[in-house]
């Protein structure tokens, strides 16, 4: 050991996670030390069959990677295209005398650290370095106080990883066997999407329910005018829309007066004679107090609804300022701030906006949050004093930019005093002089006395300044006694709305106060229940699929439990008493897994796959027209459909839940019924033609399915309405691609055809897309001739070179740089030897590095493509599996996919 130890360099290894946090921590720590990135996790449960080690693949637990029967004992790998950087550690520490782990301080770091540790084995010292900001003091403070890896942190992320595998592993397969496959289930996941479907449901079984009142437009003696609505009648109360049913449509109490269109016209036509009088004058002071510093949850809100940002673009840009020192860290559910960010945010106060704005004492935020586990400080800028936004201009991107100046703010918005201002409201009274009831209005202004934290940050508001003018609602000087004069008086209509959907904003926050999950993985899982189609977006809503209601049904049907609000946050609490050492580890996933006093996972799951009937659970009632059957909505495997006894009809995928009314369910079945009536019949053929509904829309068809022959279809064009086919024009459609005539100079055929990226027309290898405006159905063959004549436009040809969308450093694993580009199936990364395409829903503006190499590892494992597979096996057998790092296949892999459920969950 002495005789190792001497020819070591002298140097100290710094592993953290990223490279860009590696970057920035090596300007603080000299030549003393070496700093290099683990890029994520090193090691993990294996994915798949194909990554279960070759001792295990036997076992009757192995597609699960957790050995159930002997304490839960997970089996860990090295992740393809993660061997080449733990080599390079390896190699490092070699040489190193002494060993920091530098990840990240909250339980995902610490994970991190120890299987570091674990994997690399040290023989020298180890130490634990935790920072929550990248600052040269906070790395210096650190280096004086380093730690030991805390095991109640690091047991706790594993049985949070373990609990996922269990319940991921176990609950999915039933899903594909009874719903749909590649459907996923996730502690946390079902809940949201259960959630989300909760909404739609109440959504679904609203009642509107519409109500009038008037708005009247009065003047003072100096004319000037002011608005006032009305609020009673008589001494009866106008309603708002609070005041009705949703399930009903009814008013919940019968003392309010309900006015229809009529009666609200009569009343303004009687009170444009009466008098109006200011009967009442009521004047109330208000304070505001500012809101506290960031939590990751409150950040990813406010960024949503301020900046449009998903929660993945607003982590993406937080990840960077933080790796870059310009923010602390980001993963957190406290709203503390360290006492020097106190001073620093009260001496800006002070600097920038006056002393007047500055409180006697510094204000003091604690964390509503039971066991703020993430960090032990809010979100905010790094170091002291505060760097100014304008300051980084030029050293930020556009995103990063937006989200710093927005966490500058607030933070500093945090210590600063409160607005004050007033609230009047005046009442007024309008009596015709036939002694009718009177009809009383109100009118409300706000006044800001002083601005306080407002001047610097308003929620929701990108201009303060421009906010705090709105907020004024000045009314014009009048006094008590006061006679106006009724200038206008406008019957107005209002309806009551449904709950909204939920946003990300929403769902997020409706997420955390109900203790369910944690922020830092919000993003993550809406990315998957978009991924998995669980969900899509309206605007800025999550609107929930059909599939979605199914997966709903049936875990409240037959596992309620896993769905359950309370239980799952009960979950959380109990993975936080393991955190602190209050709760053992396999206590708890022997509970969860096997039972104790009541069914755990294992006997919940038990003769489901015979018990449940798919038919009930793909099965969404809509209504029952008087005298019919009853409508439905079935999820089949091939997309969602309308069934009423015999009758079917495709839905659109992009249809919403909540529109499938029952009226819209009636006339979406008689289109499909009138689709089973031919246009007519094709002159050639005699084969009738039909316009058919299907779920990517309307679409024409020659022949019926029940020939021999596969009938032709054709989709309409761009702007087309199914109203406007005609016979002759879906027989137009359906003689796509259609043969012009002979190129006069060549010979060859043109030909005009309306393909995957919009209608053109081709003559050998040359192809011209048709102009906008120009029909295929139309086109001479003089105007293809006139368009091939043209030089082709230059554009992103599939043939040519494209330029990235994106690049990345060099892979760890093939050396070349990590390349985002857009090919003619969508968006794909390339390292110079393999491809993989970005999951659908992705968002590339938001993609990471090591989200690309863990796309691209996840892809080399499978090995390449058949046809390329075949090529280079007869060139280069032996390069073929270096340069995709496929593993030759264990003769245990095909006793193992003998077992169909292993076989099914070992692809989750």
């Amino acid at each position: 050991m002495a005789k190792k130890s001497a020819t070591r360099n002298g140097k100290s290894l710094v592993i953290v996670e990223s490279p860009a946090k590696a970057r920035t921590i090596s300007k603080f720590l000299g030549n003393d030390y070496t700093v290099e990135a683990s890029i994520g996790h090193i090691r993990d449960l294996p994915q798949g069959a194909k990554e279960i080690p070759a001792e295990f693949k036997d076992e009757d637990w192995a597609y699960l990677g957790v050995n159930v029967e002997q304490d839960f004992n997970p089996v860990y790998i090295v992740p393809p295209g993660k061997s080449a950087q733990v080599r390079k550690l390896k190699g490092l520490l070699k040489d190193a005398k002494d060993l920091y782990l530098a990840t990240d301080e909250d339980r995902e770091g610490e994970a991190i650290s120890w299987h570091l540790s674990e994997v690399l084995k040290p023989r020298v010292p180890v130490r634990r370095l935790v920072f929550h900001e990248i600052t040269k003091e906070a790395i210096q403070e650190a280096l004086s106080n380093p730690r030991t890896i805390d095991n109640d942190l690091v047991k706790a992320q594993e049985t949070r990883r373990i609990l996922d595998r269990l319940y991921g592993y176990e609950v999915s397969p039933l899903l594909w066997r009874k719903v749909r496959p590649k459907l996923s289930a996730g502690r946390v996941q079902s809940v949201a999407v259960r959630l989300i479907v909760e909404r739609e449901r109440q959504r679904m079984a609203f009642i509107a329910s519409t109500y009038w009142d008037l708005l009247a437009r009065l003047a003072n003696a100096a004319g000037q005018e002011f608005e006032a609505e009305l609020v009673s009648v008589d001494g009866r109360d106008i309603p708002a829309g609070k005041d009705f049913d949703s399930a009903t449509g009814k008013l919940k109490n019968a003392k309010f007066l309900l006015l229809d269109e009529r009666e609200a016209g009569e009343l303004a036509q009687r009170l444009r004679l009466a008098e109006f009088t200011v009967t009442a004058m009521e004047e109330k002071p208000f304070t505001s107090k500012p809101y506290p510093p960031f939590t990751t949850s409150t950040l990813q809100q406010e960024a949503n609804r301020k900046l449009g940002f998903t929660a993945r673009r607003t982590m993406k840009a937080a990840q960077s300022l933080y790796e870059n020192g310009h923010i602390t860290y980001m993963r957190t559910d406290s709203t503390n701030l360290a006492k020097v960010a106190v001073d620093a945010a009260r001496e800006l106060v002070a600097s920038q906006y006056g002393r007047e704005y500055l409180p006697d004492s510094p204000r003091l935020y604690q964390t509503k949050v039971k066991n703020a586990q993430e960090a032990h400080e809010a979100i905010r800028p790094a170091g002291h004093p505060f760097e100014f936004p304008e300051a980084l201009r030029g050293q930020l991107d556009g995103d990063e930019q937006r989200l710093y100046d927005m966490i500058w703010k607030r933070t500093v918005a945090s210590q600063m005093a409160d607005s004050r201002g007033r609230r009047m409201t005046v009442t007024i009274t309008g009596r015709d002089k036939s002694g009718s009831p009177a009809a009383v209005f109100q009118a409300g202004g706000k006044t800001i006395d002083f601005a306080g934290y407002l001047r610097a940050y308003v929620e929701g508001s990108d201009d303060p300044a421009a906010e705090l003018a709105d907020k004024d609602v000045v009314l014009p000087n009048i006094r008590e006694g006061e006679s106006l004069e009724p200038r206008e008086l406008e019957p107005k209509s209002h309806t009551t709305q449904p709950p909204a959907r939920y946003s990300e904003a929403s769902l997020t926050r409706a997420l955390e106060e109900m203790g369910i999950g944690r922020p830092s993985t919000y993003a993550s899982i809406i990315d998957t229940i978009l991924a998995r189609e669980y969900v899509f977006k309206k605007g800025n809503a999550l609107a929930p699929t059909w599939v979605a209601f199914a997966v709903a049904q049936l875990l409240e049907a037959h596992l309620p439990n896993l769905v359950d609000y309370g239980f799952t946050a009960q979950m959380e609490d109990d993975l936080d008493a393991i955190s602190r050492g209050e709760a053992g580890h396999l206590d708890y996933l022997r509970k969860f897994y096997f039972g104790n006093g009541r069914a755990g996972l294992k006997k919940q799951l038990e003769n489901k796959a015979t018990e449940i009937d798919a038919r009930d659970i793909g099965r969404i009632r809509i209504g029952r027209p008087p005298g019919e059957d009853p409508i439905v909505v079935r999820v089949g495997r091939y997309g969602p459909f309308l069934e009423q006894g015999e009758r079917r009809a495709s839905l659109r995928e992009d249809l919403a839940p909540d529109e499938v009314t029952l009226e819209k369910a009636q006339e979406l079945l008689a289109q499909a019924s009138q689709a089973d009536e031919p246009l007519g019949a094709c002159p050639e053929t005699g084969k009738p033609i039909f316009l058919k509904l299907g779920r990517f829309g309307p679409y024409v068809q020659r022949g019926s399915t029940d020939d021999e022959e596969k009938p032709k279809n054709a989709s309409l064009l761009k702007g087309m309405k199914p109203e406007d086919v005609t016979l002759d024009v879906a027989l137009k459609l359906l003689s796509l691609p259609r043969d012009l005539g002979a190129h006069p100079t060549s010979g060859q055929s043109v030909v005009v055809s309306n393909g995957r990226f919009g209608p053109y027309v081709k003559c050998g290898d040359d192809t011209r897309s048709l102009p906008a405006g120009v029909s295929p159905i139309d086109v001479t063959l003089a105007d293809a001739l006139a368009l091939l004549a043209q030089p082709k436009a230059m554009r992103r040809g599939f043939g040519a070179k494209r330029e990235p969308l994106k690049v990345f450093e060099a892979s760890p694993v093939t050396g070349e740089p990590i390349q985002l580009l857009e090919g003619r199936y969508g968006l794909y990364l390339n390292d110079g030897v393999t491809n993989a395409s970005l999951p659908k829903g992705a968002e590339p503006e938001t993609l990471t590095k090591e989200q690309a190499l863990e796309l691209l590892a996840a892809r080399a494992a499978l090995g390449p493509s058949t046809k390329k597979s075949a090529r280079r096996k007869a060139a280069k057998p032996a390069a073929a599996k270096a340069s995709t790092g496929a593993a030759p296949k264990a003769p245990a892999a095909k006793k193992a996919a003998k077992k169909p459920a292993k076989k099914a969950a070992r692809k989750a």
